[in-house]
């Protein structure tokens, strides 16, 4: 049996050049950009639309759900803030599992990934068109036809808010990185503030008896909420897209997971016991555009909704553009790679960024936005996100072993049982997602291990190599540029 192609951390930072200037990208991003950016991917649909799902689920127990949610991830968070500290790179997850697993599993989570943040950036998109809706009827009285704000499978035609939100963030990203890190950390600062006088409307027509029963639906209810809740806090991975872009890449990223996953999750806690004690969770489960309904409701107006749907426009456009950003770059790294296509790798030398692969995403994601009923692959997206944390955590444990001298600007707490707490979690959750999911991912898999066998196995720039390359050498590679 042939040995696993892996490459070394050396190998990975010195092809992408993150101890310099990395691959033609440009490092502006500094710590306050990169937790701006952090928050600017996590909170967005998963509150402002996927409240009411969860609540659906669990009741005012959604509490304990977004709280086990965020157990999860903090364990995974852990992970990945040792990595991205060790190995500041543009590929995140699909790096890491490189250089500790090998090239068909980094395969695989680069094919997870991109199901994880298609589906996310395509959700979101849908769920911006619902609040655009919101905004225009608070502000005008009228509303988009239901023809040109959904596709065919939810009554509609083309759904084209969604497409014009994935357009204006491709264009932020082709402009620079630089543009859209003022962008989100802009739109950042509205969202927390939107949030927190939700919070405040929320906790003034606070009643103790809105929280009973806690949990109808019991352990069950809870678990199932916590699955639905764990799409919320997807996201919190892109800031170690950034690796190739942040100014201080081993300090900051590390500092900023840690920073956002506690803003997160205080946030998401305080803004769902204000919707449940408000009005009930019978009257927030299942809503669109909850939070507006919520302020109109103890408000008595529709001006306040219509603040909130603001709030949500712009929340929801920052994780487009976050989501965005980090998608293309993992292709890029991919490309670097040869395991997919080279166009991916090229980087615009005006703008540094890589402006084809930036349109490639936009309309390949705009498609499904504008088309299909998402509603179908949003469990198969969260179980994908789930493997991908499992492995990261897998790969904490096996770097550890192998490269027992790296660098590590920080390091799991709790070693080893934080990172196999962070296995066990994953894979309860995914266990929860049921069987149908499961057989819907190993298709999805098989799939992906097709494309690798026919394609990316025969391109990676390892092929016919020894599996570890001298990252002298490997640092004397020019960075494509168009």
């Amino acid at each position: 049996m042939p040995a696993p192609r892996i490459k070394s951390p050396a190998l990975l930072v010195a092809e992408s050049g993150a101890d310099r200037e990395g691959h033609g990208l440009k490092r502006t991003m500094g710590l306050f950009q990169l937790i701006c950016f952090g928050v600017g991917a996590i909170v967005g649909t998963g509150i402002f639309v996927g409240l009411s799902d969860s609540v659906a689920q669990a009741g005012p127990a959604v509490v304990v759900s977004f709280i086990l949610a965020a157990i999860t991830c903090v364990f995974t968070a852990f992970s990945f803030a040792e990595l991205g500290g060790a190995i500041p790179v543009s590929g995140s997850s699909y790096s890491f599992a490189y250089a500790g697993l090998g090239e068909s599993t980094a395969f695989l989570v680069g094919w997870c990934l991109l199901l994880e943040y298609g589906v996310s950036i395509s959700a979101v998109a849908v769920g911006w068109s619902q609040y655009v809706n919101e905004l225009l009827h608070s502000l005008t009285g009228v509303q988009l036809p239901a023809a040109l704000s959904a596709g065919p499978g939810d009554g509609g035609i083309i759904n084209l808010p969604a497409v014009i939100v994935i357009a204006m963030a491709s264009v932020l990203l082709v402009r620079g990185v630089r543009e859209s890190a003022r962008a989100t950390a802009a739109m950042a600062a509205v969202k927390l503030v939107i949030l927190l006088a939700f919070c405040a409307i929320g906790y003034s027509a606070f009643k103790h008896g809105n929280l009973t029963p806690f949990s109808p639906a019991g352990l069950g209810g809870i678990g199932a909420g916590t699955t639905a809740a764990f799409f919320s806090y997807i996201g919190f991975d892109a800031i170690t897209t950034a690796g190739e872009e942040a100014k201080n890449p081993r300090r900051d990223i590390p500092v900023a997971i840690m920073v956002c996953m506690g803003i997160v999750t205080l946030l998401y806690c305080a803004v769902a016991l204000a919707a449940i004690g408000a009005i009930g969770g019978e009257q927030v489960a299942g809503r669109p555009a909850a939070l507006s309904y919520v302020v109109n409701e103890v408000t008595g107006s529709t001006v306040g909704g219509g603040v909130i749907a603001f709030g949500a426009v712009v929340a929801i456009a920052s994780v487009v553009l976050a989501v965005m950003y980090g998608q293309t770059r993992i292709l890029m790294s991919m490309s670097r790679d040869g395991l997919i296509p080279r166009v991916f790798e090229k980087v615009n030398p005006k703008t540094s960024t890589p402006v084809a692969g930036t349109l490639i995403v936009a309309v390949v994601f705009a498609l499904p936005a504008a088309f299909a009923s998402l509603d179908a692959v949003m469990n198969l997206c969260t179980i994908g996100t789930l493997a991908i944390m499992a492995v990261v955590n897998i790969a904490v444990i096996t770097l550890r072993r192998r490269e027992p001298g790296l660098t590590r600007s920080f390091r799991v707490p709790l070693y080893p049982v934080g990172p196999l707490l962070g296995v066990g979690f994953c894979l309860y959750l995914m266990y929860e997602t049921g069987w149908q999911t499961w057989i819907q991912f190993a298709v999805f898999l098989a799939v992906g291990l097709l494309i690798y066998a026919v394609y990316g196995r025969r391109h990676s720039t390892l092929a016919g190599a020894a599996p570890e390359v001298t990252p002298g050498a490997a640092a004397e590679r020019e960075p494509q540029t168009v």
